[in-house]
């Protein structure tokens, strides 16, 4: 049988006693949600409880399984050693789904544990689900920086290996919501943590799990949450599926957003095919992006789409306009995936016959080439956004009042070591958040001199 039900839970440790120490108190509704929804599983008497984390080992490319035979956990990195808690893990379940992931060709298993002890994310939610289960075992998911659709089919494929072996199995998807409600909360207020808030709310009260996942990223970036990539896997879990979906509680008063809501899963419902219609949905939105990219963005996805299939750079394209051609400049290739940095590599002076031919080689470079990300693979070709940014010569400058943010990017130079930062980039708002973070490229230690160089940019995107 497929996966039966699920809750959603946050993971703030002084919900614990031995932690909030009175504090507690304050998210009464919390605690008093999160108890009726572990009552609401243990009565599915479920042989194993996947639990889906934020705060287990994260990788960009790949989903971590917890192996072995049993793991422990505790909170004593909040002064509460004694707030403990075992798990016997399902490694029947694990075998399992590792053999399907690779089936199905989703980027997941038991390699590269780096701390085999429970995360709290894993250790508060089980030390509920204790006090009204006594025998199960558990099965401990990881979060990756892969796709959206990839956390959903990852939700698929627990649910079909749950109903492969014949085993009751329940969810615990884990995750705080925006921690950014109010100034004096930990990460301070963005405007966008209480819409994030309410939207995921509305999703769980309506089991509305296809306008979960169309969510932007940049969005769930701006609110600084953990959690909604954890409850797209628990969608996953009931696709194709009615879905029976009740909100419990909500609220945020430590500026940290805390929503408990439980799901049964019911009969088949092929109108909630949810992944289909986000395929679809993407498609769409890439045709759209499509039709606007200009002639420099449109060669730099050429590049770096013929080179990741085939291994073998593009040649010039026949309509390319005359500047590409004659043209010589420095250009910087930019590729995000879902909202995020993908890959960024460029050239502050010309080092091609022409400028397209710098964009060819700069794309191919970003996309396989940046120390920071694995290469791209074919699958995430479709998903990916490309900008290009043409520099001016730099220009030396005497002092830090002659640069702007908005305007000017910043070359800074100490010796042999040079570091660049384009202009008007987000999260950069002032020339010395500029300097410092062209230091950091560089190697340059903060007090260390520089020479100042600016220059101009020309965006396509």
């Amino acid at each position: 049988m497929p996966v039966l039900a699920a809750a959603a839970v946050p993971h703030p440790p002084l919900i614990i006693p031995e932690v909030g120490k009175g504090q507690e108190k304050v998210i009464q509704r919390t605690i008093n949600a999160y108890t009726q929804a572990m009552r609401f599983l243990a009565r599915f008497k479920p042989d194993t409880v996947v639990v889906t984390t934020p705060h287990s080992v994260m990788y960009a490319d790949y989903f971590h399984i917890s192996p072995g035979k049993s793991a422990c956990g505790d909170l004593s990195r909040f002064n509460a050693p004694n707030a403990s808690v075992k798990a016997d893990y399902d490694s029947e379940f694990v075998d399992a789904l590792e053999k399907r992931c690779k089936t199905e060709n989703i980027p997941a298993g038991t390699l590269g544990e780096r701390d085999p002890s429970l995360d709290h994310a894993t250790v508060v939610p089980l030390l509920f689900l204790k006090d009204y289960l006594d025998k199960f075992e558990v099965v401990r998911v990881g979060l990756s920086g892969l796709s959206i659709e990839d956390h959903y089919r990852l939700g698929e494929a627990i649910s079909e290996t749950a109903d492969q072996l014949g085993k009751r199995v329940v969810m615990i998807a884990s995750g705080d919501l925006s921690h950014k409600l109010t100034e004096s909360g930990p990460y301070g207020f963005s405007a966008e943590g209480p819409r994030f808030d309410k939207e995921i709310m509305e999703c769980f009260e309506d089991a509305d799990f296809l306008r979960m996942m169309e969510i932007k990223p940049e969005v769930c970036e701006s609110a600084a949450e953990c959690g909604h990539r954890s409850f797209v896997i628990m969608a996953g879990a009931f696709d194709k599926r009615k879905v029976d979906a009740h909100v419990l509680s909500y609220e945020g008063p430590f500026g940290v957003g805390y929503g408990v809501a439980t799901f049964e899963g019911g009969e088949a419902d092929p109108n909630r095919n949810y992944l289909d219609q986000y395929i679809a949905f993407e498609n769409k939105a890439r045709e759209e992006r499509m039709k606007h990219e200009d002639a420099y963005v449109r060669l730099a996805r050429l590049s770096a789409e013929t080179f990741v299939r085939t291994h073998q750079y593009t040649g010039l394209p026949k309509d390319l306009p005359e500047e590409l051609l004659n043209q010589r400049a420095g250009a910087f290739v930019s590729i995000h995936e879902h909202g995020k940095l993908r890959g960024c590599i460029g050239t502050t002076e010309p080092t091609q016959q022409n400028l397209a031919l710098e964009i060819i080689a700069n794309a191919v470079s970003a996309a396989t080439r940046d120390p920071r990300f694995p290469p791209v693979r074919p699958g995430e070709l479709p998903s990916l956004v490309y900008k290009v940014d043409v520099l001016s010569p730099a220009e030396k400058i005497d002092s830090e009042s002659q640069l702007d943010v908005k305007k000017y990017g910043v070359i800074v130079e100490n010796g042999s070591r040079r570091g660049l930062l384009l202009p008007d980039l987000e999260g950069v708002d002032t020339v010395e958040q500029q300097i410092a973070i062209a230091k950091q490229k560089a190697n340059i230690a903060p007090q260390e001199s520089v020479q100042l160089y600016r220059f101009t940019v020309t965006r396509h995107q």
